[in-house]
């Protein structure tokens, strides 16, 4: 999971493909956890989807720029449109559920 730390770094890479965006920080608990399980889906079951982190403590207006207010947040974008949102605590398994069939019509339709 590559660390962005630039607005516009953030917005050019959710443009193009597909793409999981967590949004975290370093006294985020629940964020260290999540963090690798993420990595893990993301490689195992969306090889070719994206995976960036935010750090919420640096880069603030990053996340206020994304209506990112509390931690943990993940948002799944495919070619700038949102998929998937979740906050706090959900399940790793509705997430891939959910994803299944965006993800496949837009890896189809490359």
């Amino acid at each position: 999971m590559r660390t962005l730390e630039n607005l516009e770094l953030v917005e050019l890479a959710v443009s193009k493909d597909a793409t999981l965006i967590l949004f975290g920080g370093p006294d985020c608990g629940v964020c260290k956890v999540l963090h690798p399980q993420l990595e893990e889906l993301v490689d195992t079951h969306f090889p070719e989807m994206k995976s960036i982190y935010v750090d919420c403590k640096t880069t603030p207006e990053t996340c206020a720029q994304y209506g990112v207010f509390s931690l943990p947040v993940v948002k799944v974008y495919i070619e700038s449109m949102l998929v998937f949102e979740a906050f706090g605590s959900f399940s790793l398994k509705e997430l891939v559920d959910t994803l299944q069939r965006p993800y496949s019509m837009w890896k189809n339709a490359k």
